[in-house]
């Protein structure tokens, strides 16, 4: 299957449209404070942008459609959780972290716990992020060498200079402003793409005739706890993500952030229901194919040529988008967490602007070459233990900084932070399939925090 002049024409369309977006948002970044939290000048579109651009990625397209295709509506789960998280994030988390004065999560936890907490909760959180990276350099891969003569090796080097190119020259308003265009450019493509499935099917009914239900219309075919800490790994990944975070902080204000966060739980759902439509479509219709190509060869088969070249630009630079957003969380952490408070604490703004866009470029460097250590893995999978591992190590400690300051001992904070990868990882090994890790992975360290505020209000009633 390759791609023809038309498919080209509408791809070119794509991409001048998100080219300029690019160039304005670079217009926008005269410091590094611009780069790396918009400089408080962002609206509720941006915001939302932000957060859409980066959670809606090739794991909510591709990889959601990748799983759609042997489990059915099980495969909602990722999207569905990201809505609960932005839900909690608008409800509960954004007016304290608006409010908070801090750009970053370690900055949050050191003004709590100190600074060895927050060494510790940069380098652990950005090992989350890092791997949720790799999971949308396998997307981009299945798109390109399912469209083209690529292979595995040329198709990563490409996502990688696409990432570096996307993020690298806008920092927070190169993902929020075209993060936007994306996201209206993403729902119609692969809201189209769902709607056709579904009518190109029969009707919903016909996919209930065609599967067998058991499977494939039930959110828990999986096992519920399996599909329950998935749920659990999205929300506290959302939580804890420091470019979410970002996009927060980099709101006008308070309100403006909360309906970011809000107008992103209503649509990032809706993606993940296209893609299941189609997922579920491909194998009826094609049943021996690999997985993971259901949402390219769906687009290439069924839409029109310029069409079709758009959606897949789209899904491309969604995908590259959402890589390179990660990419951006973990380099404003190491920038500002590790660099500037170890290595260089007079550092100049020009000077912390490089570090932080070397970092961009080291940390892809190195996704692109783990990915390629595993290519054939499911793109959900390294999603959903991304986002866990993150928010085992981060969301009790920072739960507690926000909501009980004050209340909690900071050596009870790092062994909350140790203790959640160790359980993580442990719990993978350990454990039987049908029980997911990531929900003692996060449970061990709340368990953890509640002891520690328990002995301090103890401790505080016997002094009294």
């Amino acid at each position: 299957m390759t791609m023809e002049l038309s498919h080209y024409i509408g791809a070119a369309i794509v991409l001048v449209i998100m080219t300029l977006g690019g160039l304005y948002s670079g217009r926008q970044i005269n410091s590094s404070s611009d780069f790396t939290s918009g400089g408080r000048r962002a609206g509720s579109g941006i915001v939302a942008g932000t957060i859409i651009g980066t959670l809606v990625g090739g794991a909510s397209t591709i990889g959601t459609a990748q799983l759609a295709f042997t489990e059915g509506f099980s495969a909602w789960w990722f999207t569905l959780g990201n809505g609960f998280g932005c839900l909690i994030l608008g409800l509960f988390f954004a007016k304290p972290l608006y409010q908070s004065g801090h750009v970053t999560l370690p900055q949050m936890i050191s003004a709590e716990y100190g600074r060895t907490a927050a060494m510790l909760s940069a380098v652990l959180t950005s090992l989350g992020s890092f791997l949720s990276i790799i999971s949308q350099f396998l997307s981009g891969i299945a798109l390109i060498t399912a469209l083209s003569s690529l292979g595995p090796v040329s198709a990563t080097i490409l996502v990688l200079l696409l990432m570096m190119a996307y993020v690298i020259f806008g920092g927070v308003w190169g993902t929020g402003i075209v993060g936007v265009l994306k996201a209206l450019l993403m729902y119609l493509g692969v809201g189209l793409c769902g709607v056709l499935a579904v009518k190109l099917q029969g009707g919903v009914s016909a996919f209930r005739l065609a599967l067998p239900e058991a499977v494939y219309f039930d959110l828990f075919s999986r096992g519920l706890i399996v599909n329950m800490g998935s749920v659990v790994s999205v929300v506290v990944g959302v939580v804890t993500g420091q470019v979410y975070i970002q996009a927060i902080i980099a709101a006008k204000t308070l309100k403006t952030s909360r309906q970011g966060a809000w107008i992103s739980m209503l649509l990032i759902p809706l993606i993940g229901l296209a893609g299941i439509y189609v997922g579920m479509f491909m194998r009826i219709q094609a049943p021996g194919m690999d997985p993971v190509y259901a949402l390219p060869v769906f687009v290439m088969s069924y839409l029109p040529p310029v069409l079709a070249g758009a959606v897949l630009a789209t899904l491309l630079v969604t995908l590259v988008g959402s890589g390179a957003g990660m990419a951006l969380g973990i380099s404003a952490m190491v920038g500002q967490d590790l660099f500037k408070v170890y290595v260089a604490p007079n550092a100049s703004d020009r000077k912390m602007l490089f570090v932080t866009r070397l970092v961009i470029f080291v940390v892809l460097v190195l996704s692109g070459v783990m990915t390629i250590g595993n290519l054939g893995s499911g793109i959900l999978g390294w999603s959903f233990i991304s986002m866990g591992l993150r928010g085992a190590v981060a969301f009790a400690p920072l739960a507690m900084a926000l909501f009980l300051p004050g209340k909690v001992a900071k050596g009870y904070a790092y062994v909350a932070m140790a203790a959640g990868p160790i359980l993580v990882f442990g719990g993978q090994w350990l454990l039987p399939s049908w029980f997911n890790p990531i929900l003692i992975g996060v449970g061990g360290p709340v368990a953890i925090m509640l002891t520690g505020w328990a002995r301090g209000r103890q401790n505080h009633n016997e002094i009294s």
